[in-house]
């Protein structure tokens, strides 16, 4: 406001002095008699020079409403593009009231983020490709093996307490008590499943992303107590994005599996407008994004893999109501191309 009285003012200074000097001009140097209709002749009770200074002033402030209305379209214009430079598709729109050396500064930040974003994906790339082949073998190995005998014991007792339990609750006069330790039991289930499911081999072994959630789904659907739905497209993408897609899709299943008791999970793996989208949506609990991803350490590998490949994610969560877990991988160019003349032919 200070700001604006102080345009508004400075403008009507500059309006009284190309006013004065206009009537200087026609009327010459100010002198009683020759100036004297400024004071004299009136127009509604208002002299003519106050009919002058009036509207001056009104004059003034119209122009200074003016310069700041455009003054801050033009800084909204520029903080919504700064907003979309982190965007992998962003096109800085021909048509724009940008002064030139900030449409310049904004094409070269566009460039350098979309650089960066290149070169991490080409060092995920390069690092998920460098992996040492006989560790990775060894820890998959491991990591079978673990899934095994936590498979063929511990879960396995863990069912047969379950169902144990739920026999006596019929019966038994504490059976409150007894429902309680079966919930404890079934939740520690729940945990079992959620680790064997942490378990799986990280590589998809020669498959493609889609083939690899999809046997990951089929395997859940025999195991766990809510329907998921799922389409599944095949997409070209690289080793890198493949793995860490399908590790935050296990991360979301598994999240959902100890956390959301939730009856229905659609998982869409889709190619759309030059993106890859992975999306998880349950119909669960749901739970305060905010509050808890700091403190999630499942949010924040979602979150540390989609940036690690030079994607956008969201997480969107309503108490009550579900939860979303979405990532979007901007396609390569040739890819693209590739997928376009398929479709044509």
């Amino acid at each position: 406001m200070i700001a604006f009285l102080s345009r508004a003012f400075s403008i009507f200074f500059i309006l009284i002095g190309a006013a004065f000097g206009l009537l200087f001009a026609i009327w010459g140097e100010p002198n009683e008699k020759v100036w004297e209709p400024l004071w004299q002749q009136d127009y509604d009770n208002i002299p003519l020079g106050g009919v002058i200074l009036i509207s001056l002033f009104a004059l003034s402030f119209f122009i200074a409403s003016w310069i700041s209305m455009t003054a801050r379209a033009r800084e909204a214009q520029a903080t919504r593009f700064v907003k979309e430079l982190i965007e992998p598709d962003f096109v800085l729109p021909k048509k724009h009231a940008l002064p030139k050396p900030l449409k310049k500064a904004l094409v070269q930040t566009s460039e350098l983020i979309d650089t960066q974003r290149k070169s991490l994906q080409r060092l995920s790339n390069e690092r998920a490709e460098a992996n040492d082949k006989v560790i990775q073998e060894r820890i998959i190995a491991e990591r079978q093996r673990l899934a095994r005998e936590l498979h063929d014991s511990v879960s396995q007792q863990l069912f047969a307490a379950s169902m144990l339990l739920s026999a006596l609750t019929e019966s038994d006069e504490n059976a409150k008590s007894l429902k309680q330790v079966e919930k404890i039991v079934q939740q520690a289930q729940l945990e079992m499943r959620a680790l064997l499911l942490h378990l799986r081999p990280v590589a998809l072994h020669n498959k493609t992303l889609a083939q690899g959630l999809e046997e990951l789904i089929i395997e859940l659907q025999q195991k766990v107590y809510f329907h998921i739905e799922y389409e599944l497209e095949e997409i070209a993408l690289t080793k890198a994005e493949e793995d860490h897609l399908f590790r935050i899709a296990q991360e979301a299943l598994s999240n959902t599996l100890r956390h959301s008791k939730a009856t229905e999970v659609e998982l869409l793996l889709i190619a759309r407008d030059n993106l890859a989208i992975l999306r998880i949506q349950d119909n669960g609990l749901g739970f305060d994004v905010e509050a808890d991803k700091s403190t999630s350490y499942g949010l924040q590998n979602i979150a540390e893999r989609a940036v690690e490949i030079g994607c956008r994610y969201k997480i969107v969560s309503v108490p009550g109501e579900g939860t979303i877990v979405e990532v979007k991988v901007p396609l390569q160019k040739e890819v693209v191309e590739v997928d376009s003349s398929i479709n044509s032919g």
